[in-house]
């Protein structure tokens, strides 16, 4: 490996440090918050609200600006029950994007070309082993298997789950727990996983997330474990310590959900005024 390419991949990962760390920081708050409202007896909660991040990320899918949709919940037996919730929603979601906006989505093709989302009645959920296999039967035979996708590898991969499934869109469940954030609920059975999941439009991410870690001194243990200072949560922590339901959920950006149903190539045509890291006006 040429030294270039060794500074491009240290480079990526320094970006993706301070990636994970913004949304730590964020989705701590949120749950925070949201776990609140789970103690008034509000079985479910949600949001749509402006997001700010000030982050240097100079893709086609990222914006500094833009909106957010989260939602969290109680579990009652098991993780799955979330990815029941964001399948039906998705699939409400695209119906009637397709009934009610049929003709502004023919004027946005007459443009750019693309075909319509493929997705399936009820939607496709795969497990990362699952993933992995896929992966290394189409091209990757090297891939780490406790290690997270790149945007590359998860590109391929929903090519792969395309042709083979004819849907594009679909979830990608149990990711292995050292790729996840600290407050991610470990899998029961297999440690080396956990509760989580992505979710997957024409082979691009629009939700990471998961069951979260609902008893204190376990998530304790999982901040230690990780590194993080925990008095700098402390506060975070607290608010478990009375007691907790099991509880997950995710978060969603319009814009790149917009910018990928309709098969744009960057989500700056989703925004009327959109805002990145050298964009600031109009």
């Amino acid at each position: 490996m040429n030294s270039r390419k060794r500074d491009g991949e240290r480079k990526r990962g320094e970006r993706e440090r301070r990636r994970r760390t913004v949304e730590n920081s964020l989705e701590i708050f949120k749950k925070n918050l949201f776990e609140k409202h789970r103690q008034g007896d509000f079985g479910r909660v949600f949001e749509i609200t402006p997001v700010f991040r000030a982050e240097k990320s100079f893709t086609h899918r990222h914006l500094t600006e833009f909106t957010g949709l989260d939602f969290e919940m109680c579990i009652n037996e098991h993780y799955e029950e979330v990815l029941e919730v964001i399948d039906k929603l998705f699939v409400s979601m695209f119906d009637g994007l397709n009934e009610r906006c049929s003709a502004e989505i023919e004027v946005v093709r007459k443009q750019f070309p693309v075909p319509p989302l493929r997705y399936l009645r009820k939607t496709l959920i795969l497990t990362f082993e699952e993933g992995i296999e896929m992966l290394k039967k189409g091209g990757y035979p090297d891939i780490d298997p406790l290690a997270d996708l790149n945007t590359e590898v998860e590109r391929a991969l929903g090519k792969m789950v395309a042709e083979k499934f004819g849907t594009d869109f679909f979830i990608l469940k149990r990711y292995p727990s050292a790729v996840r954030p600290f407050y991610t609920m470990p899998d029961p059975v297999d440690p080396d996983y956990s509760n989580s999941y992505d979710v997957f439009i024409r082979g691009e991410e629009i939700i990471s997330g998961a069951q979260r870690v609902h008893d204190a001194e376990l998530l304790r243990a999982q901040a230690e474990k990780c590194g993080i200072e925990v008095e700098s949560i402390r506060d975070y922590i607290n608010s478990f310590k009375w007691g907790s339901f099991p509880h997950g959920g995710a978060g969603v950006g319009l814009e790149r959900v917009v910018m990928l149903f309709l098969g744009l190539d960057n989500i700056r045509k989703t925004s009327l005024f959109p805002r990145d890291p050298k964009r600031l006006t109009p």
